[in-house]
C-alpha cells in the first residue's frame, strides 16, 4: 500500500502571508484528520497535494510518484471534495455522474454505467439517482460528492469539510462511509469539528500559522495530558483576571456563568477540579499563544 510522504513543504504567498512552513508529515493509508483553525493554512495545504497549485520549495511524493513533477499522473489516482462544490440543480445525478466520468477518462460505455451504478449503491444514492440534485439535501449533495471524487478508484482522498452543516444521521451516514473507503485509501480529512478526528482517525496532525504543532494519534494525544486538565464554574467579570492568572485553553458559558478550562502540570487549587481531557483539550492547548485570534470555546 501507498504512502504519501511531504517534506519541508513552504509557501508564501504575493501578501506575504506565510500559509505554509517546512510542512513534514507522513501519511499511511487510513483515516487522517488535519486540525487547524480559519487561517491555519490546511487548504492551501490541501490544494498543493491536489496539484491546484504550486509551493515554493518541498517535496510530495505518493509511493513512488513524485506529486510535484507528475501531476497527470497523480490525478489519475486522486480523488478532492473541496469545501464547498457545484452542481447542476437541474440535472439528475446519474446524468451528471455519467458526464463527470468521460471528463475523467472512463469513456467505455459499458465500463462507464458499472462504475457510475456502482458508486451510486456505495454512496447510498442509487433509489434517487433519477432525481435533480437541486433536490438533494445538504447530505446527499455531500455523497454526490463522494462519489464523483471515487471515480477513477483514487488511491489519495482529500475532503474538506465534509460533515460542516450535516444534520446528525447524515453525519453518521458520512463516517461509515468514509470509513469504509480508509480501509484501503489514504484519506485525508480537514475539519474543524474535533469529534470528526477523534472518533475517525488513527492519526492527525494539527496546524496553525502554517506550522505543524502536534502528529500522532488521536487516543494518546489525550493520554499525553490526562491529569493535566482542571474546570472551574467562574463568573463572566472574572474572566479576564483568571486568564492573566492562568492558561485557559477554552471556555464556554453555562447558566449565566462561564466555565473554564485550564493546563497544568500540577494540581492549581483555587477552586479548580480534575476533569477527563478531551481531543478539544488537545488541540485549544496546541494552539494556545500561536493564533491569538482564535476564539476559545468549545
Amino acid at each position: 500500500m501507498e504512502t504519501l510522504t511531504i517534506s519541508g513543504l513552504s509557501k508564501t504567498y504575493t501578501n506575504g502571508v506565510q500559509a505554509l512552513s517546512n510542512v513534514s508529515l507522513t501519511i499511511p493509508v487510513g483515516m487522517f484528520g488535519l486540525l487547524g483553525p480559519n487561517g491555519a493554512g490546511k487548504s492551501t495545504f490541501m490544494r498543493t497535494i491536489a496539484t491546484l497549485q504550486e509551493p515554493d520549495k518541498g517535496t510530495i511524493i505518493l509511493g513512488e510518484t513524485d506529486v510535484l513533477k507528475n501531476k497527470h499522473q497523480v490525478r489519475k489516482k486522486l480523488g478532492y471534495l473541496p469545501q464547498e462544490f457545484g452542481v447542476y440543480p437541474r440535472v439528475s445525478a446519474d446524468v451528471l455522474l455519467n458526464h463527470l466520468a468521460v471528463l475523467k477518462g472512463i469513456t467505455n460505455k459499458k465500463e462507464r454505467t458499472e462504475i457510475v451504478k456502482a458508486l451510486l449503491y456505495k454512496t447510498n444514492l442509487y433509489e434517487k439517482r433519477k432525481k435533480n440534485l437541486g433536490s438533494y439535501s445538504g447530505g446527499m449533495k455531500q455523497r454526490f460528492g463522494i462519489a464523483q471524487a471515487l471515480l477513477l478508484n483514487p488511491t489519495l482522498l482529500i475532503v474538506d469539510e465534509p460533515t460542516a452543516g450535516l444534520d446528525p444521521a447524515e453525519r453518521n451516514r458520512f463516517h461509515n462511509l468514509l470509513n469504509e473507503l480508509s480501509a484501503a485509501t489514504i484519506v485525508i480529512l480537514s475539519t474543524h469539528i474535533v469529534e470528526d478526528v477523534k472518533e475517525l482517525c488513527t492519526s492527525m496532525a494539527i496546524i496553525c500559522n502554517g506550522k505543524v504543532l502536534l502528529t500522532g494519534n488521536p487516543l494518546q494525544a489525550i493520554e499525553d495530558i490526562k491529569g493535566k486538565i482542571f474546570s472551574k464554574v467562574i463568573k463572566k467579570s472574572q474572566h479576564e483576571t483568571y486568564n492573566e492568572q492562568y492558561t485557559i485553553i477554552a471556555d464556554r458559558l453555562f447558566q449565566g456563568n462561564t466555565v473554564i478550562h485550564i493546563f497544568s502540570d500540577g494540581d492549581p487549587g483555587n477552586g479548580f477540579k480534575p476533569v477527563e481531557a478531551d481531543l478539544s483539550d488537545v488541540y485549544f492547548s496546541q494552539i494556545f499563544g500561536q493564533f491569538t485570534s482564535v476564539k476559545k470555546q468549545y
